[in-house]
């Protein structure tokens, strides 16, 4: 049986399968643009062909999923019960996914509210869990939009890349600071900020932006219960010492994410990626 409030997002939240299955949360696809392939996220594009592809210099270029691919998941959730839709999506500073599902959101068979969580990955994700949690409790579809909301406003996002040319050539970050960030030969810490992808910092070598990164981590932590993300492009074994250091900094971590980024947001960042979400409970 459906609950009363069904829980859409998209691909760029990142969301372990097993997290979505069990609290019903539909997915709805970016689609990347491989050369002359379009493909979906998560579906037909892996994120290690990304990397190879970025590696080999192909061009790459994503786009927002179309409007009737969101009438068709709603429709789908209020045939099965959904009294209400609450669609949680992306930046719309990255993305016009929101537009997509606002103009979809007009004509759906039940109301939905559609929310800019100014997220994205898992910071996206964890707030689609929240208003799961308050979906599955009953509550009603501002009860649910209040728990994302809450979710992101506490929700900080830092990450490393090995270059900001990905960034710049996206549109993602100023081409000014990128020009500066290359001619230093600098590692960018950079920070999502307001839904935009700010720097944060710059550090003279990668091992020491990693470390950097870590302590930022572990102080925005602090003390208290929170769940945190750690997400990387073609740098598993980065990604896996960074989560083994938080382990051991973070007392009150509750639940921690370890995932390589979908192709959307690394063909942005490119390999090298390391990033990680903060979210206290």
């Amino acid at each position: 049986m459906s609950r009363h409030v069904a829980i859409v997002t998209d691909s760029t939240a990142y969301l372990p399968p097993e997290a979505m299955e069990r609290h019903g949360i539909t997915a709805v696809p970016l689609t990347v643009v491989l050369g002359d392939q379009a493909l979906e996220e998560g579906t037909e594009i892996s994120a290690r062909s990304l990397a190879l592809a970025l590696q080999k210099r192909r061009p790459v270029t994503t786009s927002r999923p179309s409007p009737e691919v969101f009438a068709a998941t709603y429709r789908v959730a209020a045939d099965a019960g959904a009294s209400g839709i609450v669609s949680l999506h992306l930046s719309a500073e990255f993305s016009g996914t929101y537009d997509a599902a606002l103009l979809a959101a007009k004509d759906a068979p039940v109301p939905v509210r559609v929310v800019d969580t100014g997220m994205v990955a898992m910071a996206l994700g964890f707030c689609a869990l929240a208003a799961a949690e308050a979906a599955d409790a009953g509550g009603s579809p501002d009860d649910v939009v209040s728990a994302a909301e809450k979710r992101a406003a506490g929700t900080s996002t830092y990450f490393y890349v090995d270059t900001l040319d990905y960034l710049r050539r996206g549109g993602r970050i100023g081409a000014a600071q990128a020009l500066l960030g290359s001619a230093l030969a600098v590692k960018p810490l950079l920070q999502l900020d307001g839904g935009r992808i700010e720097l944060l910092e710059k550090v003279r070598t990668a091992s020491k932006a990693i470390a950097r990164l870590e302590e930022i981590v572990a102080e925005r932590a602090g003390s208290g219960r929170v769940d945190i993300a750690v997400h990387h492009l073609a740098a598993p074994e980065r990604a896996e010492a960074l989560a083994e250091r938080l382990r051991e900094r973070v007392p009150g971590l509750v639940d921690l994410h370890v995932s390589e980024v979908g192709a959307v947001i690394g063909a942005h960042t490119g390999p090298g990626l390391l990033g990680a979400v903060v979210s206290p409970r």
